[in-house]
């Protein structure tokens, strides 16, 4: 029981160090003893395991029955090639579920909180799996609990523990001892902060004293063990078409079976034939090839700096018409920049910079001196504005360290919030300066002289209205105006009263957090894809209208709304007026949600963004919730859908980009596949019904659906990115499949595969008189290679093949490649040709089979010239 321990046997007896922490090799040994601060989940399958998953399926055991069947009757051919035909799919399916599988992992991982520890004296940031027991863990508002820990120090600490005690309200934390020999409650623990709970307010320090399984939710891990599903609604659609198919295709080859039997066909061909196209139908492949598909995608996505939380989040990213975004650090740069100074009555901007100008020198330094942030080689420390101050005398190489030791400071006035001032006295030579820096209005007051152009004048009031004309034209821009004033002295020991009176007024310079220079052509790009950007800020309105104003999300202060201004509107109110303004203003947490649930009810799809603790019900009450990964707190990462590690607005719309390409890839494979598998039923039902010899034999069924149902529908699943998806609205999310032109092609594009296959068919009986097996191998090689052909056609909807590029997916061309030299192996190896009962095709006959099987293609490139959105 670690709660009636001091705290300073409790670091003594897990042998750690308050100020120093833990040793990164002694850390590392611990962690490889306990093991990672992580709840054991369920074992994952070994590859065995998921070898059977993929055979453990109705129509699999129908195959393996008719093997059984065909060995029985002599058929040993027909049963090895059905056996092989199960195998390689099995591995197929093996490889794409454990690829997916890794790459969920590595999202997983990406996505794991985060824990502040000292370790060798220093405080780092670490993966909290990696934290150990004897831990110092550095805790605040905003930051999850990664372990158990002894609260070692407290100021205000408050957790928010109703996973474990119930209480909605958060518990205070301190770390004074609990005096007692027998077990307390957890909700009385006071001095004890457990795994996965959040700090709600104040910081603390603790000490881990338990992980992974040996804390407290680690001790009801069995209740949070349950498989997570992260089936997303499209798979799950997916599922249900696939029953759906499955009985129609159960159905068809029943209904063909009969008509066989009255017709007197061979009971046992008949039979496997049935079978064949049964299995062949149903795309049992394409639940693999989505969860790959979608998996490669995050993977892709977090390249380019953006982690899904969520898998069903990459569907939703491509029906997004409205980013809600923050406006520092997203839209911006979040680094206070000087843009324009004030001196002997001209605003300039700083580019134009002249140092060699008394005022201007005077005014750097100045501003440089009075001040106490530090901006040295990138690094940063201070408020951001004096850094913004100390960055000018850098760009003109006046370093604040080299002033600091040329002009030492001997006194000073700290900045003060009723003054809005800041005075600091510096020696120079044998006098001293006293510079003033702060608001301009209380510059203005203290100042009765102004240096104009080396000579110091009387400051009357039209010169101070000059000053204050000039500072409005600033304020005007968005920028925060800074003034300074100095005075020179002959000793140090003035008076501190007398230090702020009678001084030169020097000039000013403003200011502002200015906008990522890549955000505007962003912005721009998501009108085209008809997504509305939406600036949501705690800054003023005019600051956030200037801003909006420069990326184009605003023309002017009529579509900006503050947060007192949506107050005074009811929900119902606030909701009808929305769609009016592009700017919200000085909003609060409570005001994010407000603003998202009035979009949403119009039913637009709405992501937002988001980094404060306060910030979790907006993101999650948005459709996609995006976290930001430098200055987001876990909390928000918890709640988010999304993170991004470099928290630009530009991430937001290259992950919808990506989520829209990613969904078009997935509806491609689909059609792809679905079109086939009809024109194999359209080629085996129609002759049938006309009472034609068959075709096909069930092996080439088989065959044919192995080798376009893997690697060619994968291949258009990674299909690369179409660069005019952002030129198209967002997609609807209640949309089918199959709406649009896409039902239209699937269908005609099965009779046409179909259609063909018989036409080769019926021309090798032509040709070849005497030879069935001729012709039949002749619609073998049209069936295979024709959907290889067509899968080229299939890589855009509108554009052709030439528009988007012939040899742009690689693995599409290989894919071919491969699949027409495997069927040319199978009827030219005597072996092979033997199994698969295939005549061995001359030049003449490959020559017609090639141009039979480009018809489908031809016919939906001439297609798309006529039909040009």
């Amino acid at each position: 029981m670690w709660f009636n321990k001091e705290s300073d046997k409790v670091i003594n007896e897990l042998s750690s160090n308050l100020i120093n922490g833990l040793s990164s090799s002694e850390a590392k040994s611990r962690l490889e003893k306990n093991g990672l601060n992580k709840l054991q989940g369920k074992k994952k399958k070994t590859m065995l395991q998921l070898f059977f998953s993929q055979i453990n399926d109705v129509m699999i055991y129908i195959l393996l029955i008719a093997a059984i069947i065909s060995f029985a009757v002599g058929e040993v051919s027909d049963s090895i090639i059905i056996l092989i035909v199960i195998f390689i799919n099995a591995l197929i399916g093996v490889i794409q579920e454990s690829k997916a599988e890794k790459a969920l992992e590595a999202l997983k991982n990406m996505s794991t909180p985060k824990a502040l520890v000292r370790r060798d004296g220093n405080t780092m940031e670490i993966p909290s799996e990696e934290v150990v027991v004897g831990d110092i863990v550095i805790i605040y508002a905003g930051r999850y609990i990664p372990a158990d820990l002894r609260i070692i120090e407290s100021a205000n600490l408050k957790i928010e523990e109703s996973a474990f005690t119930g209480e909605s309200v958060p518990s205070e934390k301190t770390s004074a001892v609990i005096n007692e020999d027998k077990e307390v409650p957890i909700g009385d623990q006071h001095n004890m902060a457990f795994m996965s709970t959040l700090v709600t307010y104040g910081r603390g320090v603790g000490i881990a004293v338990n992980t992974g399984m040996e804390t407290q939710i680690g001790k009801i891990a069995k209740m949070l063990d349950e498989e997570e599903d992260n089936t997303t609604p499209l798979q799950k659609k997916l599922a249900q078409l696939g029953k759906t198919l499955g009985f129609a295709a159960v159905g068809v080859s029943i209904v063909m079976f009969i008509v066989s039997m009255f017709q007197g066909r061979d009971f046992l061909e008949m039979f496997m034939t049935s079978i064949s196209l049964a299995v062949a139908a149903i795309p049992e492949g394409l639940p693999a090839i989505v969860a790959i598909v979608l998996a490669l995608g995050v993977q892709r996505m977090i390249k380019e700096n953006a982690i899904i939380r969520k898998l069903p989040s990459v569907e939703t990213l491509g029906s997004v018409n409205i980013i809600c975004s923050d406006k520092t650090g997203t839209l911006t740069i979040n680094k206070m920049t000087v843009k324009k100074y004030y001196v002997n009555g001209e605003v300039k901007n700083l580019e134009n910079i002249d140092i060699k100008n008394n005022e201007t020198k005077l005014l750097v330094e100045g501003m440089a001196l009075c001040n106490d942030a530090t901006s040295n080689d990138g690094v940063q420390t201070g408020d951001p504005t004096e850094i913004a101050l100390i960055d000018v005398g850098n760009k003109v190489n006046i370093n604040k360290e080299d002033l600091n030791k040329d002009h030492k400071r001997v006194n000073e006035i700290p900045f003060d919030s009723d003054r809005k001032l800041m005075t600091t006295v510096n020696k120079y030579d044998s006098k001293f300066n006293v510079f003033t820096k702060g608001a301009i209005d209380s510059i203005l007051k203290i100042s009765n002289k102004i240096l104009v152009n080396n000579k110091i004048e009387e400051f009357t009031k039209d010169k101070k209205d000059e000053v204050l004309n000039a500072s409005n034209l600033m304020s005007d821009s968005a920028l925060r105006v800074l003034a300074l004033a100095y005075k020179p002295i002959d000793n140090e020991h003035v008076a501190i009263d007398d230090l702020e009176k009678d001084l030169i007024f020097v000039g000013l310079m403003g200011m502002i957090d200015p906008p990522r220079e890549e955000v505007k052509g962003s912005i721009e790009l998501s009108k085209k894809a008809g997504i509305r950007t939406i600036m949501i800020t705690g800054d003023h309105k005019n600051t956030a209208v200037a801003i909006a104003k420069e990326l184009g999300i605003a023309n002017d202060i009529s579509q900006a709304m503050a947060g007192s201004e949506i107050d005074s509107y009811s929900d119902e109110e606030f909701t009808k007026i929305v769609n009016n303004y592009r700017v919200f203003a000085r909003v609060s947490p409570e005001h994010k949600v407000k603003i998202v649930k009035a979009f949403k009810s119009y039913g637009n799809i709405v992501s937002m963004t988001g980094d404060g603790v306060n910030d979790a019900p907006s993101l999650k009450a948005a459709d996609i919730g995006v976290a930001m990964g430098i200055t987001g707190t876990d909390v928000a990462k918890g709640a988010a859908d999304m993170v991004l590690t470099d928290d630009n607005f530009t991430t937001i719309v290259k992950a919808v980009e990506e989520g829209r390409n990613i969904f078009n890839n997935i509806k491609k494979s689909i059609i792809f596949l679905l079109s086939c598998n009809l024109g194999e039923i359209v080629a085996l039902f129609v002759a049938i019904l006309l009472n034609w010899p068959a075709p096909l034999l069930p092996i080439h069924i088989l065959w044919v659906n192995l080798i376009t149902d893997s690697f060619p529908a994968l291949s258009l699943g990674v299909d690369p990115g179409d660069e005019g998806v952002m030129e198209l609205p967002p997609r609807n999310p209640n949309e089918s499949l199959f709406s649009g032109r896409m039902g239209i092609l699937l269908i005609m594009n099965g009779i046409l595969i179909g259609a063909t296959t018989l036409f080769a068919f019926v021309l090798g009986e032509y040709l070849y008189p005497e030879s069935l097996r001729h012709a039949q191998t002749m619609s073998f090689v049209v069936l295979s290679v024709s959907q290889l052909f067509y899968s080229l056609s299939m890589r855009n909807e509108t554009k052709s093949l030439f528009q988007v590029g012939v040899f742009k997916n690689k693995w599409l061309i290989a894919s071919l490649l491969f699949g027409i030299l495997l069927q040319f192996a199978i009827i030219s190896i005597p072996f092979t040709a033997n199994i698969f009962k295939v005549y061995s095709l001359g030049l003449k006959d490959w020559g017609l089979v090639i141009l039979i099987s480009l018809v489908p293609f031809i016919i939906n490139e001439i297609i798309k010239i006529f039909t040009k959105k």
